[in-house]
């Protein structure tokens, strides 16, 4: 019996809004009682609407109340910890704020334990008892507890969902099913909850696929960063030795050649970097997306699986490229092989003629200009590899995926994000930086020679290659070429060859198409700035068409 009463009292003392034994306690006008700091900060979530409430019986007070202490329960408080604490944590069991609360419990309600999907009802311990020992309850489906438990019932005809109507993505009571619904495509929201769980798993391993590739491709990013700091640095030392060698004259140029290669640094560091950042952000985030469908996926409620599963299950598309092709070049060698030919060219007349050389032409020499001969370019031959999961279905890739054919016939890809559908069209494997140069032999009527961004469409007529703002495309055929970028043509002349060369300078911005044949003949050069990694294309516009990127020595 003393041990009820010291229960009793420790419930009398506690405050209504923490649950807590009274601390500094208050009572107001109406005649409960709370912590201070409790109806306090309750209160000042009131004070915009300039009337305030007792949070049990709702009396409002006008103006807010100035509380004081209420010496005598403090002091029944004080007396009540001298008995020590409660022999059970009872008070633990008891429903919060946050807590899902037992449905049969009257006054002051205990926490649930279990919700019951049959019943619609949520259960503390004493009262699911019932369910465990009465045959009658044997098949009910006990679930965690929650809250939602409202959303399982159908507002029109009050009874439980358990079909889901495919027709209308919804789950539905047996009545829609032959009511507003009838003639739809409906299931059993068992049978269409295995469905998703199969869709989830497979959205879940294309994440995981899509983070490791992530991943790989950071630590590629990393590798760049450290390739351009050991660069900038040698190019750096070379530059203080090649100018201390031409004395005091050249100390100037010493100084503007350092800066110069320390602003590149610091734009190529740069832009690394966000794309970097940019793949950590979204790894991020498909391991955010990863946990939510993990969740969701031992969620035992198949209607609320249901609800949240459309929501979830959608992915957005990498704003990345899924390759990056880091090669082991010296960023700044055009820098130090220039310094090294001004040395040597300037050495002699540097006394007598340096005032008729003028800061733009030793800046041309240091920009390191576009090859003039086929040897030069073939300096910055770059190996292109066709990337099938971007070819459409009826081309056919050959020769170590160098060479695509278009065919009449449809050929058995498996289904990729990346595959072109509108288009007979395919992207290199390598992602373009830099300096590059490669060539394209073609047969056909018309083929269409290209490069691009990754994130260009796949699908619709702004996937085409000249298009939009993504990608330049030059189309040869046997009587012209036309150069194209978004959408704007542009007649090019020059002599007819099977073979087309293209020089990229990614950093200078330059994109330059050539006829090959026994001589190079520049047909179009484009002087833009690339915002992105660029990938090869080839358009084969016609059955029987090939486009193969040739093997330079």
């Amino acid at each position: 019996m003393a041990q009820k009463g010291v229960q009793l009292d420790r419930e009398i003392l506690s405050c209504p809004i923490c649950l807590d034994l009274l601390k500094d306690p208050v009572t107001t006008t109406c005649g409960h009682s709370y912590c201070m700091k409790c109806i306090k900060g309750f209160w000042d979530g009131e004070d915009k609407k300039k009337i305030h409430s007792c949070p049990q019986c709702r009396q409002s007070f006008t103006p807010r109340p100035v509380l004081l202490k209420n010496t005598i329960i403090a002091a029944l408080v004080e007396e009540l910890k001298k008995t020590g604490p409660p022999p059970a944590p009872a008070d633990l069991c008891y429903a919060g704020a946050e807590d899902v609360a037992c449905d049969v419990c009257t006054g002051r309600k205990l926490r649930a334990c279990k919700s019951c999907l049959v019943c619609l009802a949520s259960y503390c311990d004493k009262h699911l008892q019932s369910h465990y020992e009465l045959a009658v309850f044997t098949k009910h489906k006990l679930v965690e507890p929650s809250k939602k438990l409202q959303e399982n019932i159908c507002s029109r005809h009050d009874e439980v969902m358990k079909m889901f109507c495919r027709t209308d993505q919804q789950c539905i009571c047996y009545l829609c099913s032959v009511d507003e619904h009838k003639g739809h495509d409906t299931v059993l929201a068992p049978a269409e909850r295995t469905e998703r769980q199969r869709e989830l798993e497979g959205s879940r391993q294309n994440i995981q696929q899509r983070i490791q590739d992530g991943e790989k491709e950071v630590k590629l990013l990393q590798q760049e960063v450290e390739a351009v700091n050991g660069s900038a640095d040698k190019a750096v030392e070379h530059s203080e030795k090649t100018f201390t060698e031409l004395i005091r004259l050249m100390e100037k140029r010493s100084s503007d050649v350092k800066q110069q290669v320390r602003s590149q640094q610091k734009s190529e560091v740069r832009r690394v970097r966000e794309l970097q950042e940019k793949l950590e952000q979204e790894m991020a985030e498909l391991k955010r997306r990863d946990a939510e469908l993990k969740l969701l996926s031992h969620t035992e409620d198949h209607n609320q699986f249901l609800h949240s599963y459309p929501s979830l299950s959608a992915l957005s598309e990498p704003t990345h490229s899924p390759s990056i092709n880091i090669r082991p070049l010296s960023y700044f060698e055009d820098v130090m092989a220039a310094l090294s030919a001004v040395r040597d060219k300037l050495q002699d007349v540097l006394r007598e003629e340096w005032t008729n050389v003028s800061p733009t032409e030793v800046d041309v020499l240091l920009s390191a200009a576009e090859p003039t001969t086929r040897a030069g370019f073939l300096k910055y031959s770059q190996k292109i590899t066709l990337d099938p999961n971007t070819a459409h279905t009826q081309l056919v890739l050959s020769e170590g995926s160098r060479k695509a054919t278009y065919m009449k016939q449809q050929q058995c890809y498996s289904r990729h994000p990346d595959r072109f559908t509108a288009r007979p069209q395919v992207l290199s494997r390598e992602s373009l930086t830099g300096r590059c140069y490669w060539e394209v032999e073609w047969r056909g009527g018309e083929v269409r020679v290209a490069v691009t961004y990754k994130n260009i469409s796949r699908a619709g007529d702004e996937c085409l290659f000249g298009y939009n703002d993504k990608s330049w495309s030059l189309e040869c055929n046997l009587n012209r070429y036309t150069f194209r970028y978004n959408s704007i043509p542009t007649r090019v002349s020059g002599p007819r060859s099977s073979r087309v060369g293209v020089y990229l300078d990614h950093r200078a911005g330059i994109l330059s198409f050539y006829s090959v044949s026994e001589t190079m003949t520049l047909l179009h050069r484009v002087q833009t700035t690339f915002t992105q990694p660029l990938h090869a294309g080839v358009l084969l516009c016609y059955v029987g068409n090939t486009a193969e990127f040739c093997k330079l020595k």
